[in-house]
């Protein structure tokens, strides 16, 4: 059986199980100064696209001196219209972050995996990401509101130390992922492709699906 026909079987399964219940919507969101289309993100939607996965990497307002109310808002108002879809929420760097904060505070009920990518849960040298910051995270509210959680690091990441990736998957029992040598898993350390999110997205519709057959 191929990928995309498993998938949308998958699909049609799930919208089967009641008139309320949506599609699985993927959403990215980008770090500070990033772009919804940089790095691997466009190669990553174009990779959900082909096997019929709705991917949508969402452009937040004043990357290069970012608000987290603001950030916060443009979140909730894409999962609030979407709140009969299954969500899929991938962060990097500061977007991880700023997912967290977003899980934290609100109650969705709808967000089935969060992956964060080079995300940084203590304070950095960038002074201008401190109110994302400012507080400790209440880890305990996050594991309880997400089932799934994926954190992908590289080993050797300048901007964010590996002990972040290690609290956040710690702290929220989540899968820690590292890649070696792969720094901040951006297109400046030449990552415009991240197959090991590709994987962990595709593992977990498997997963709640009612269909046991691989994924390829």
């Amino acid at each position: 059986m191929s990928t995309k026909f498993l998938l949308r079987t998958i699909f049609d399964e799930i919208r089967g199980l009641g008139d309320n219940l949506g599609m699985i919507k993927v959403f990215l969101i980008h770090g500070f100064e990033g772009s919804p289309n940089g790095g691997w993100r466009s190669w990553l939607m174009e990779e959900l696209r082909k096997r019929g996965i709705y991917a949508c990497s969402l452009p937040m307002p004043n990357p290069k001196s970012p608000i987290l109310s603001e950030w916060l808002d443009e979140i909730n108002r894409q999962i609030s219209n979407n709140d009969n879809d299954v969500i899929y929420l991938v962060g990097h760097s500061l977007g991880g972050t700023v997912i967290l904060r977003y899980i934290e505070k609100y109650e969705s009920k709808n967000i089935d995996i969060a992956i964060f990518v080079s995300t940084p849960c203590e304070k950095t040298e960038n002074r201008k990401i401190d109110s994302f910051l400012e507080n400790d995270f209440n880890y305990e509210s996050i594991k309880e509101r997400i089932e799934n959680i994926v954190v992908i690091h590289g080993d050797d990441d300048p901007w964010v130390p590996l002990s972040n990736a290690k609290k956040i998957a710690e702290k929220t029992d989540g899968k820690l992922i590292l890649i070696h040598k792969g720094k901040h898993l951006n297109d400046s350390a030449g990552f415009t492709e991240l197959p090991e999110c590709l994987d962990e997205l595709l593992k977990t519709i498997e997963k709640s699906s009612l269909i046991g057959s691989d994924i390829n």
